[in-house]
């Protein structure tokens, strides 16, 4: 239970650096990059990452396919502060359905 905690507090860590980009946009950061590119370069490369762990799936490569995961997890995260949508609402909606 308490790397489960860990494990969430970091998803909130990520959220609020994801936030803190968006709000103070840095030359120096790819995140920063994503929001002043726009929605549908966000979509692009939510998109590629979805494609790669498809890819990484169908191969016996553990190592690849987590790192196309957590892309894709990190992109999603971007997508989520660029549509104004918080992780826990996500997070409600599969605790929902689990009822």
């Amino acid at each position: 239970m308490e790397k489960l905690f860990q494990e969430s507090l970091f998803l909130r860590y990520l959220e609020e650096v994801v936030d803190q980009r968006y709000k103070n946009p840095s030359d120096q950061s790819y995140t920063s990059s994503l929001f002043k590119r726009g929605l549908d370069k966000i979509v692009q490369k939510v998109g590629e990452e979805a494609v790669e762990v498809v890819i990484a799936a169908k191969n016996d490569d553990k190592d690849l396919l987590l790192g196309e995961l957590a892309d894709l997890t990190y992109h999603l995260m971007v997508l989520l502060k660029a549509k104004n949508i918080q992780f826990a609402e996500v997070l409600k909606v599969l605790e929902d359905r689990h009822q």
